[in-house]
């Protein structure tokens, strides 16, 4: 089975992991826009089955992705599967229909700013997020993706990456759950 290794930390200067991260030899991908919409099961509850389904949608290309409860306490370890839908918007369009249709409904919707880059650490080649999401923050993201045997190694080098950056406060909370968290604040004030 493949995990998808993940720690986050909030950071206040993006401009600043990223040279640190130029300096370590990344790769660089372009920016890109996405935007998330994560579903709602008809018959349990992902809040407290720590599960999430979304459509991720990159200019007109969109997948649709399941994540399984966290592996652990320390990072957002999980298994992932994740499926192409297709390069049209309306495609995208079409399995939230889908979706609908069967029951899921829409929660929210998470958009953010982010650039990928494969940064070389201990071997391996771990994929860096730098993220500004709209209305939740600015973060990075290290993930490294590892069959089951593999888990607790990954884990080892990603907590080593994000040392060695001084990076502190891993935030396990998903971007969708910030974004309803800050929401519900701002209607209680």
């Amino acid at each position: 089975m493949k995990i998808e290794v993940e720690m986050k930390f909030p950071v206040a200067d993006l401009a600043a992991i990223r040279r640190q991260l130029a300096q370590m030899g990344a790769g660089w991908f372009d920016a890109r826009d996405e935007a998330d919409t994560y579903y709602a099961h008809p018959a349990r509850d992902f809040a407290r089955t720590d599960e999430a389904l979304r459509i991720r949608r990159i200019d007109t290309r969109s997948r649709i992705t399941y994540k399984g409860p966290k592996l652990d306490t320390t990072t957002k370890s999980r298994r992932e599967i994740e499926l192409v839908l297709g390069d049209t918007a309306e495609t995208a369009d079409e399995w939230a229909s889908l979706l609908e249709a069967l029951g899921f409904r829409p929660v929210a919707t998470v958009r953010k700013h982010r650039v990928k880059a494969h940064v070389p650490w201990q071997g391996r080649q771990v994929e860096a997020s730098l993220d500004d999401v709209d209305s939740v923050g600015t973060f990075v993201e290290f993930e490294l993706v590892a069959e089951d045997p593999d888990f607790d190694s990954a884990r080892a080098t990603i907590a080593a990456l994000a040392e060695h950056l001084g990076l502190s406060g891993s935030q396990r909370r998903s971007y969708l759950q910030l974004l309803l968290e800050r929401i519900q604040s701002e209607s209680a004030e």
